[in-house]
């Protein structure tokens, strides 16, 4: 991880590989949260074989979730209902919904955690454009 005072990176490696990978006692999600640094949100990437599945039903105290499926195919289920999810598809749940998936074929998906009603203001009221320049500029 490359560490500045104001940013920081960690490279999770190669998607199609994760669902193998074990880290931090969890196969096939790593947490940013800690690798990063984080201290607004929780962020997860997970990949899940065809047929696997988060092997429960939870849901959350505070925060909702946003999840974001990049590859793949599945199940997403909330509070009893089942629907097909895929490649492009963006869920989020509020904290109380109760949640789980299931891979149909593999799946690789960001999970994003905040606490529910934090907002303050969106990036376009947030954003400082400044007068500092890239290279490519």
């Amino acid at each position: 991880m490359a560490e500045n005072k104001n940013f920081s990176v960690y490279n999770v490696g190669s998607f199609a590989e994760l669902a193998d990978k074990e880290i931090d006692g969890a196969k096939g999600r790593i947490m940013l949260g800690h690798l990063l640094g984080l201290t607004g949100c929780e962020i997860s990437i997970n990949s899940r074989k065809a047929g696997e599945a988060v092997p429960f039903v939870h849901h959350h105290k505070m925060n909702e979730e946003v999840y974001m499926i990049l590859s793949g195919s599945g199940i997403f289920h909330i509070d009893g209902e089942e629907f097909p999810v895929g490649e492009g598809d963006m869920i989020r749940v509020a904290p109380a919904g109760m949640r789980s998936i299931k891979a149909i074929e593999p799946l690789v998906y960001v999970c994003i955690q905040a606490h529910d009603g934090s907002l303050a203001q969106a990036t376009q009221l947030d954003g400082v454009i400044t007068k500092d320049k890239t290279s490519w500029m």
